[in-house]
This record gives structure tokens, sequence and C-alpha cells, in this order.
């Protein structure tokens, strides 16, 4: 998320770190790499003027000149301005209403609003315990519905069924009745999109808006749209009074430009970001984590959050015991850790939210992706409970015969062994207080760039 703008910006800071001071000409120097950078990343012309300017304004004034050390300084600046330009702090849906809150899902076609609306939904059941019904009243699109009602079942919320021939109010209508009835809630209300905006599709929306009089009327747009992705909003904000605004596949977005726009252009918050395919990578958007991770200062906050919510602690405690008690690392307990990395999103979403998450070890990269992950699982699946337990019996007619049953070759089990010997001395360190030493240096290196901290109790 964001690698080449965090790329860009970061070269931008390296040859000011080492100043012993700060003069208006190296930082002129250094903002207009800044600028270049979010103008590459497709940040609008007007929000990168302003962001720049915001920022020459600070950093030529006494608050950077008395510094220490004013390189870092400077970085506090910038990462102090990008929070301000997301939007300062999360904003959380306000659904203090009498049920059923209604809220209403706006956007194009293809910006991935129907997959959201059961995102949102899944995400009001676990998080807020909240019974939510969905309703579609796309209309237009083939088999629009019968999407919305898959997408239901798979995160276990109701479905309100509706029909292609039906008028979109009438149904919007009786899905709100229904939800009254059954005393939901939240009802979700799925809306049809278009190619592009056009009158018919903004009248119609409007009509809704004004018949279902919603809490929540949220834009959902495509991050990897780039600038179009806020002047859409943008073309939205003016018919319809938004409340906020969720950006969809994030996790494809390199540049950046519009989650640094959208919320500039249309004065909405951004609510929540799409971070992957599953229904379950739906995240609150937090400004200033946001802001961590594109300075490449990590996001630990969050990182401990999911950690919470989809690491097995039983599991977890139990492998802590085990090595505690000096027995060994084995290749099922590897497995066990792949397989909790993939709940938790892959190595690559728990590498983004870390410090220097690409100084991590070679043998822990070599798994960067599902697809990778998906092979050393399969590897591991055709070895013998012995050798799970004891790696040094896998010898050659062994590694042959495990190629074999996985699909794979014989220098992938040896490359899957040199990484389980990697992760087994970490696992060790870690057994002895290495984990420890670990979030102190993580600690040492957040401070170091700006004086992002780790949750407490975590340093210790």
């Amino acid at each position: 998320m964001f690698e080449s703008l965090s790329e860009r910006l970061n070269k931008s800071f390296q040859s000011i770190r080492g100043r012993g001071r700060l003069t208006e000409d190296n930082v002129q120097a250094t903002l207009r790499e800044v600028r270049m950078a979010l103008l590459e990343a497709d940040v609008a012309l007007p929000v990168v003027k302003d962001f720049v300017a915001r920022i020459r304004e600070r950093a030529v004034g006494s608050e950077v000149t008395t510094s220490v050390t004013p390189g870092q300084a400077l970085v506090k600046i910038v990462n102090d301005e990008l929070t301000d330009l997301l939007g300062s702090s999360n904003s959380e849906l306000d659904l203090r209403v009498k049920p059923p809150a209604v809220i209403l899902m706006a956007g194009l076609q293809g910006s991935g609003k129907t997959t959201t609306t059961g995102k949102l939904a899944a995400h009001l059941k676990q998080s807020r315990k909240q019974s939510v019904l969905v309703v579609s009243t796309d209309v237009y699109r083939p088999a629009a519905i019968d999407q919305l009602e898959k997408v239901a079942s798979d995160v276990g919320v109701d479905f309100h069924p509706s029909e292609s021939k039906q008028k979109p109010k009438k149904i919007a209508v009786e899905a709100r009745d229904a939800a009254r009835k059954g005393l939901y809630d939240v009802l979700i209300v799925d809306t049809a999109g278009r190619l592009g905006i056009d009158d018919a599709m903004m009248a119609e929306i409007s009509s809704l808006h004004e018949t279902l009089a919603p809490v929540e009327t949220l834009f959902v747009v495509d991050a990897m749209t780039g600038q179009d992705a806020a002047n859409t909003a943008k073309a939205f904000g003016d018919a319809l009074p938004l409340t906020g605004v969720i950006l969809t596949k994030v996790d494809g977005d390199a540049r950046g430009g519009a989650a640094l726009s959208v919320r500039q252009i249309t004065g909405r918050p951004i609510k929540f970001m799409g971070t992957g395919e599953k229904l379950d990578a739906l995240e609150p958007f937090h400004p200033d984590r946001v802001a961590s991770r594109i300075l490449g200062m990590g996001d630990v906050v969050s990182l401990v959050e999911n950690a919470e919510q989809k690491v097995d602690q039983d599991k977890a405690e139990k492998l802590a015991k085990k090595l505690k008690k000096g027995k060994s690392f084995d290749l099922e307990d590897m497995a066990e850790q792949l397989r909790q990395m993939q709940q938790m999103g892959g190595i690559n979403a728990l590498m983004e939210k870390m410090p220097a998450g690409a100084q991590m070890p070679k043998g822990m990269m070599g798994a960067a992706d599902d697809k990778q992950v998906g092979r050393m699982l399969a590897m591991v699946n055709s070895m013998t409970p012995k050798e799970k337990a004891f790696p040094d019996l896998i010898r050659a007619s062994r590694k042959r015969r495990i190629a074999a049953g996985s699909g794979t070759e014989v220098q992938d089990i040896n490359r899957l062994l040199k990484q389980h010997q990697q992760m087994k001395k970490m696992m060790k360190k870690f057994s002895k207080g290495g984990m420890n030493k670990m979030m102190r240096a993580m600690q040492s290196q957040m401070g170091n760039q700006g004086g992002n901290q780790l949750p407490p109790g975590m340093g210790r």
C-alpha cells in the first residue's frame, strides 16, 4: 500500500537527515522533492500546493531551527501535516438513531460497492455486535442482486430479497419495513452504479436518499483510480449529503493519490479502507496510522489489534510454553505460524505495518505472498509426522517423495528447510527474551522517526 509514494518521500528526506541545521535553501530543495513525489502519486495539484505551503511555513520557523535534530523534526512536521490532510482522527459511523439505522451505499460501477456492503455488514456484526440486514436496489446490472445475496451468506448477515423487475424505491421501502419488523439494528442499502456519472443515476439515488433519510451516506470509490477518485467523490458530494468515503482496493494502490486527495477535495472523512479481496479485509481509516505507514514508520497499533482479533491465542500460548520448555520449533510449528500469518492478511500485510519491515530476515521475506505460503504448506502437508518433528531426517529420497506429493521441486524443499532453520533460530531468541529486544528496537526506531510510539506495555 502506497509503496512508491513511501519510497519517494523517504528518498526526499535522506539528504536533509544528516544536516546539522535547517536553512531555507535545504528545506526548499527537500520540499521540491516532496512536491514531485506527491504529483507523481497522482495527488490533486491544489492539495499538493496547500500541503507543501503548510510544511514550508512550519519548517522555516523557530519550531525547527531550535531543534537539536532538525532533520527528524522536518519528518515529524510532514507526518503531522499528512495526518491532518488525511483527516486528523478516525471518523466512526454515527448510528445513534432509533433502529434501524439506514446506511446508503453510493458509487460507480466497478468500485467494489457490493462487496464493500458485505464487508461493512460483517464489520458491524463482529465489532459492534449489531444485527444487520442488507438489500440491493441495483435492478440494472445482471446478477447484482444475486451477488449481494451470496456475499451476505458468506459473512453471515441477513439478506432482504428483491427482483430486477421492481422499482428501486419500492425495494428500499419494503426493506426498511422488514428491518423494523425484524428489529434489526442496521439496514445497509446497496444502490445501482453506472460506468460514469449521469443525471439518471443521480436522480435515482437522490430519490432513495429522500425516501430513506439515511443516517450515513457513504461514497465507495476505487483508490486505484487516483485523482479521478477525488473528482468523482466531489461530484457525488455535490448531489448527495455524503457523510463519509470508503476507499476500496487500497492494497493495490502503490501511489496513494486518492487517499491524500479525496478528503481535502470533498470535505468528507474517509471512514474505511478495503485492504484485500477477503470479506474481512475492511479496516477503519486512522489518518495518523496511515501517515506513519506512508513515511515508513509502520503501524504497530493496527498490527496488535489485528493479532488480537485473528490470532488463535490458545495455539500461540501452546507454542510459547513448548519453546520455554526447551523443545524444538519443528516444521508443524512453522506451518501453524504461516497459517496464522495468512489469517492476518499475509506477510506483506504484516511487514508494511512494522517499522523497517523491508529489513525482516530473508527467510520470512521468501513467504511474502499467498501463493508461496500455499506451496510451503503443501510441502509440509506431504511430510510424515516423523519428518515434521525431525526435519534432519529429510534426505534426498524423502525430498523427492515430498516434492512429488506437493507438486514442487527438490530445490523448493531445500529452500523450505533453510527457511525453517532461520525461523527456528528466531523463535529460540524470542523464547529467551528476544521479542522484548525486538520491541525495544522498534520503539527506539519509531522514536527516531518523529515520536510515533508503541502501544503501552509493548516496549516491556
